[in-house]
């Protein structure tokens, strides 16, 4: 490897630029130390810093990296929505799906956005915090998920919130813990917003204007 090949790896590799030097600035240390003691010891800090800033950045790396890894999702957790002039933006994450916590019935609840599923989707323990009961006479309904068909019991959330976005009295399909493993946002609410789309990796949702909410 020629001087010219060396720059352009360090280049595009600059965790590996900076352990190096920082190895070296730590040698480099240790020879002045006994002659320069002062000089000495402030080198060999900062190659200290410099290396616990490199392994700090290689772990940050190496996590978010790593789809399913537990710091990957220690780094990435679901979190409320943020309102950006009175829409509402998910960031995608490390899974390659959009995840918001939102307020069912005032009970925070953390759904996935599938606009593949046509009602919103929730487990019995979810609806059992958030006090939502099958509707009487309900006969269950045959829902496609990841793990197959199953039969869900129709019910009715007051209120499901979460950013800019309040959707109330909503048909939500309760599914059996052992067979619905993510609650899921459908169609049903997202049909109810003024528009909704992706752009640079972000769900943008757009509420209806009061007006048009009323008729």
């Amino acid at each position: 490897m020629n001087f010219g090949q060396l720059e352009a790896l360090l280049y595009a590799k600059p965790l590996l630029a900076l352990t190096i030097v920082a190895i070296l600035l730590a040698v480099l240390a240790g020879m002045l130390l006994h002659r320069y003691p002062r000089l000495g010891h402030g080198m060999r800090n900062t190659a200290y810093l410099a290396l616990t800033a490199a392994l700090l950045l290689t772990v940050a790396s190496l996590a978010t990296s790593a789809h399913r890894s537990d710091a990957a999702l220690w780094l990435d957790q679901v979190r409320p929505a943020a309102v950006e002039g009175g829409q509402t933006v998910l960031p995608l994450r490390t899974d390659g799906h959009f995840w918001v916590e939102a307020q069912l019935n005032g009970v925070p609840v953390n759904f996935l956005i599938d606009t593949g599923a046509t009602y919103t989707g929730i487990s019995q323990s979810a609806a059992r915090r958030a006090g939502i009961m099958p509707d009487e006479g309900d006969q269950g309904v045959m829902l496609d998920t990841a793990g197959g068909t199953i039969v869900a019991r129709m019910g009715t959330a007051s209120s499901l919130r979460f950013g800019s976005i309040e959707a109330t009295s909503l048909p939500v399909a309760i599914g059996p813990d052992s067979e619905v493993e993510t609650n899921v946002i459908g169609m049903n609410l997202l049909s109810q917003l003024g528009s909704w789309r992706v752009d640079n990796n972000q769900l943008i949702l757009v509420p209806k204007p009061a007006s048009a909410a009323k008729d």
